[in-house]
């Protein structure tokens, strides 16, 4: 692999993992706050949270990085790109409206249009590279649980 693209390779990833690190921000300071929260008994503890989070923005940052190498001028990558950096944007975003907020309704709605960016995401990255799409599906089903877990904490504590 060329220098160039290496270093490509690691900024998609850093890209990606520093969508994790900003919502960090929201979480830290609010876990004391989500400690109080009913949850249902399937609900997984933070530090497996953490390295599933990790594990899921190197995979994405490789999936980007397969899409973005393709070239800018290749059909169909601008609208990918542009719909993978909403779904992540929407995924930061989040931390914010649950943690931040301590609303888990509005995390509700933020997380649905998460799935919902996730899945186009997908679709749009299948029609370029079948793998990149496939890189993306852990992601996927990931956060339709964290869905069903944001679902069931506002419904246990409304």
């Amino acid at each position: 692999m060329q220098t160039r693209n290496i270093l490509k390779l690691l900024t998609a990833i850093i890209i990606c993992q520093l969508a994790g690190i900003i919502g960090q921000f929201w979480v830290t300071p609010n876990l004391a706050w989500y400690d109080t929260l009913q949850k249902p008994a399937y609900a997984p503890p933070g530090t497996l949270i953490a390295i599933i989070w990790t594990t899921l923005f190197t995979l994405m940052g490789i999936s980007l990085y397969i899409v973005w190498n393709k070239g800018l001028q290749t059909p169909h990558i601008k609208p990918a790109l542009t719909i993978f950096a909403t779904q992540l944007a929407i995924n930061t975003s989040w931390n914010y409206f649950f943690f931040a907020l301590q609303s888990p309704f509005l995390g509700l709605i933020v997380i649905l249009a998460m799935w919902i960016t996730i899945a186009t995401t997908i679709a749009l990255f299948y029609k370029i590279h079948k793998p990149a799409a496939l890189l993306l599906t852990p992601y996927l089903v990931w956060v339709t649980i964290a869905t069903i877990l944001n679902y069931t904490i506002h419904t246990l504590n409304s």
